[in-house]
């Protein structure tokens, strides 16, 4: 069984047991926080509609807080000594998914 949820704008296949990197949320290390799934599988029955997912969620437990890669960027602007560097670090939310409900 699997599911489709959503995140900060992005789409996440899960399963049970897995760990996900999601955008950062607003909740403390250890505690659950619910997704309500997209799309669920489960062998040959497939869940899309609204009415169908409205009983599923999709449990996860936050394990902590993650950093994406470094993005170096540079601007500039020709003949007039005008140059600026700058990084960027996004920072994610590490969850593992303990459950998937079937409504």
């Amino acid at each position: 069984m699997y599911a489709i949820i959503a995140s900060g704008g992005k789409q996440e296949k899960v399963a049970k047991g897995q760990q996900v990197h999601v955008e950062l949320l607003d909740a403390q290390e250890g505690s659950e926080v619910k997704f309500t799934p997209i799309m669920l599988v489960d062998g040959s029955t497939i869940l899309t509609t609204p009415a169908q997912l409205a009983k599923s969620s999709v449990t996860a437990k936050v394990m902590g807080i993650a950093a994406g890669p470094k993005i170096d960027g540079f601007t500039y602007k020709r003949r007039t000594n005008q140059r600026r560097r700058f990084g960027h670090r996004q920072k994610y939310s590490v969850i593992e998914i303990t459950s998937i409900q079937k409504g």
